[in-house]
């Protein structure tokens, strides 16, 4: 049921109103306000699509909506923003308020949505969330399900690897000098043993079979995720340097509507590629971004390490720049803010004939 915040009478009439939502993973907490910035009201929703039909049914009971400040649209609120889109309605991404207007102000979800509602209105909040309804949601999905796989066979190799340090002579130089896909095997087939293994060879063993599991599981996933991209950007593929993985990384840093983005250099300011400014008076300089998608600016570092190696053009680059005094680690900065450029026209331009055509059928590659 409906639990009123704030019990004023919503005016009927067509009056442009702005919906802000606080979300949370189980009730939204959502406040209509005029187009002044005038609160009107406020009320909490369950987090269910029934719960987002009768917050908008509520939200258009004040008046006429066009946009609504949603914060979390990547998360809490990511299932409220697609059904407000599909309703016609703007949705924009607002920031959780600055620590200075929230000390003014106070912190309540009630104060939280109006804020949001506020933001819209003045003009402070205009990104817009990405769609998360195209392949390159799938993409960001079954890579978080990669990314847990990996860390975990990585685990669980370095668990493997300690308890034999500490096994017995017999078994420590039976497997000594292998490799580590060696050893695994190795481990495996401890458990096979006609003589009942003891708690270390069944540990081993326990420990093999399942870094063997999470290597099929890996495989599928990155199967499925360079299918994906085939069949989405395959240009992508095609650069110089980027694999499967740092492909998908960028591709869902863009999301499914790079259109939201203004320009390359809105993307490079989201990966952190783009030089801070940093000029005070007589001084004129730009410092290092550390903001940005962490993740993305790993990707594209790797590509330009990529390039360096083995392509001559880069390898070119390098050399006529530090002849010019750089350093090799601000020449890849200035490869970074290339690849930024570069890789989203690729980006933009293939997700943009995927929704005109629509994506094919993905294949699973090997």
């Amino acid at each position: 049921m409906t639990t009123a915040i704030i019990t004023e009478h919503i005016p009927a009439g067509q009056a442009e109103v702005v919906l802000g939502v606080d979300t949370h993973k189980d009730v939204h907490v959502a406040a209509v306000c005029t187009a002044l910035g005038a609160a009107v009201a406020a009320s909490s929703f369950p987090a269910t699509r029934e719960g987002y039909r009768r917050l908008l049914a509520w939200a258009r009971a004040a008046g006429v909506v066009r946009r609504a400040g949603v914060e979390g649209t990547g998360s809490y609120g990511a299932g409220l923003s697609r059904y407000l889109r599909g309703e016609g309605v703007q949705v924009i991404e607002v920031n959780r308020p600055d620590r200075a207007a929230r000390r003014r102000r106070g912190k309540s979800d009630t104060v939280d949505a109006e804020a949001a509602a506020c933001s819209v209105i003045s003009g402070r909040a205009t990104a817009q969330p990405k769609s998360g309804d195209g392949p390159i949601e799938q993409i960001r999905v079954y890579k978080i399900a990669k990314d847990s796989a990996v860390k975990a066979r990585r685990q669980a190799i370095n668990q493997l690897k300690a308890i034999l340090v500490s096994a017995g002579p017999a078994l420590r130089e039976q497997l000594s000098g292998l490799g580590t896909r060696a050893l695994v095997t190795h481990c495996a087939g401890l458990r096979d043993q006609p003589a009942r293994p003891s708690a270390v060879s069944y540990t081993l063993a326990s420990l093999a079979h399942r870094i063997k599991n999470l290597d099929a599981e890996i495989t599928d996933l990155l199967a499925r995720i360079t299918g994906l991209i085939r069949s989405t950007a395959p240009a992508l593929l095609g650069e110089h340097g980027v694999g499967a993985d740092s492909a998908a990384t960028l591709l869902v840093t863009a999301g499914d509507n790079p259109a939201r983005l203004t320009g390359e250099s809105a993307f490079a300011a989201l990966c952190g590629v783009s030089p801070v400014e940093m000029s005070s008076g007589k001084t004129t300089r730009r410092r290092l971004n550390r903001g940005g998608d962490r993740q993305a600016n790993a990707a594209l570092h790797r590509i330009a390490v990529v390039r360096l190696r083995d392509q001559p053009t880069t390898r070119a680059y390098l050399d006529r720049r530090t002849a010019e005094g750089r350093t090799k680690r601000e020449v890849i900065r200035c490869l970074k803010r290339y690849l930024a450029r570069h890789l989203f026209q690729i980006i933009r331009r293939a997700l943009a004939e995927t929704r005109n055509t629509g994506p094919t059928t993905p294949t699973l590659a090997a």
